[in-house]
């Protein structure tokens, strides 16, 4: 972790780093197919008009275009975006969205699915943020409404899928729109999105510079604005902030369909993943499309690398004429987790490639026995390579160890078999249509530094 990277923001793994995020993503599907998520893929390309229509994020957008394009089509005219113009998806809700409204016909709804792709984003790179990452979402949209019970389900899939991962303990730091929105007009605050813009900086500023942004920006008076930083300094591991909400003495309608659905969601975290999640009523989320609840999760004790999954409830993101397609989803940043994980050594890969077992050459005549014993191994899945030529046998053994493969395989001028595990230096006869290596060497291990139990890439 510690190389040079030749552009920055663009990250490329080393093949033991590589095998770990394989690791990661590997998990991801297994908890998402559990939960019955299919998955899609869509195209990396939108139209700019696309891209932009739900929050202003304009100057993290990747235009797209030829260098010998025409002038006519590039993605900045005169200064402005073209909407007609292209460019590389920031994130996977918008085009998934996109893929909803087209593709409607062919989708039994509530659609569940996930998806795991990369996304550009122009930002200034650092660990945790990158220029091109993986991201994994997961989504359930309907068709014309989607209970509620979804924005709780959501929740408890990703709490699982990311217990499964070799990460430190984390929190699912869940608020919900409109209790925010109603508190807010229940003050008197008419512009919410403002405020919830503001209020999303908190942790970036502080709660002084918010107070003025929310004086001199939305006038706010000052009663206003420490109801506002009140109300978001409330943070429960249970259900009681409804009690400390109301204790502010604010009332509103919307404000009270926000209250209940948070209850319900914490409510149901406190009994399917307890010490999980948290009401923290500080979060905002910064695009615009969403609707109900949000979320923002943190590694504890790595609060500093960022939220490594957010997301929320979005009503009208997707529609086509009067028909509405509400959603609910969270997105995990694969490549920010991956990141700290191999940064703080805190899982490896028990080797550097998935091969189990070098086929060693006695002589270069012997090239096709050996790849009849490989094919005979590989038949049984066990991961094998064969010698390219046939030097000396403690130099196809140093191969194998530089390489990090565990077993050579040596086949003696009367037909006998030996294997050898190269790190114990024991070494027994064999045959390659019954010997195994053992369960935990014939797959790449993914350990944590804290617990040695393994699991298989």
């Amino acid at each position: 972790m510690a190389r040079t990277a030749s552009l920055s923001g663009f990250p490329e793994w080393l093949p033991e780093e590589r095998l770990v995020e394989l690791h990661v993503l590997d998990t991801l599907r297994r908890v998402f197919e559990l939960h019955g998520f299919s998955s899609i893929e869509t195209r990396a390309v939108e139209t700019v008009g696309q891209l932009l229509r739900k929050g202003e994020i304009d100057k993290e957008v990747y235009g797209l275009s030829r260098l010998q394009e025409d002038e006519d089509a590039l993605p900045v005219k005169e200064g402005k975006a073209d909407p007609h113009a292209l460019a590389l998806h920031f994130d996977l809700t918008v085009p998934f969205a996109r893929y909803v409204v087209e593709n409607a016909g062919y989708l039994a709804f509530p659609f569940r699915r996930y998806q795991i792709q990369k996304v550009w984003r122009g930002e200034r790179p650092q660990e945790g943020r990158a220029r091109e990452f993986t991201q994994a979402d997961i989504d359930v949209v309907g068709d014309g409404d989607l209970p509620f019970r979804y924005d709780v389900e959501i929740a408890l899939v990703i709490a699982e899928a990311l217990s499964a991962l070799p990460i430190p303990d984390f929190r699912l730091r869940i608020n919900n729109r409109k209790l925010a929105e109603g508190f807010y007009r229940g003050l008197g605050l008419d512009d919410t999105a403002g405020v919830l813009r503001s209020i999303d900086k908190l942790e970036k500023i502080g709660p002084a510079k918010v107070a003025e942004l929310l004086k001199s920006e939305l006038g706010a008076s000052d009663d206003q604005a420490q109801k506002a930083l009140q109300l978001a300094g409330i943070r429960t591991e249970d259900t009681s902030f409804v009690a400390q909400v109301r204790a502010l003495g604010v009332t509103n309608d919307l404000l009270e369909e926000g209250l209940s659905e948070l209850e319900q969601v914490i409510d149901a975290a406190v009994q399917r993943a307890p010490g999980k999640v948290i009401a923290d009523l500080s979060i905002a989320r910064g695009l615009d499309y969403y609707t109900g609840t949000v979320v923002e999760t943190v590694l504890v004790g790595h609060e500093q690398l960022g939220s490594i999954c957010s997301g929320g409830r979005y009503d009208a993101l997707a529609s086509k004429g009067n028909r509405k397609f509400p959603g609910v989803g969270l997105s995990i940043g694969v490549t920010r987790l991956v990141s700290r994980i191999l940064s703080q050594d805190l899982a490896k890969a028990s080797r550097s490639v998935p091969t189990a077992v070098l086929v060693a050459l006695t002589h270069d005549d012997s090239w096709d026995a050996a790849q009849d014993v490989a094919a005979q191994l590989r038949s049984r899945g066990i991961p094998t390579e064969v010698a390219a030529k046939a030097e000396k046998f403690g130099k196809q053994i140093k191969f194998a160890d530089r390489r990090g493969i565990p077993f050579v395989w040596f086949t003696d001028d009367d037909g006998t078999h030996q294997v050898k595990d190269i790190r114990t230096g024991e070494q027994v006869v064999a045959a390659p249509e019954t010997w195994a290596p053992p369960a935990e060497d014939l797959t790449v291990q993914v350990s944590t530094a804290a617990e040695p139990a393994a699991a298989a890439v």
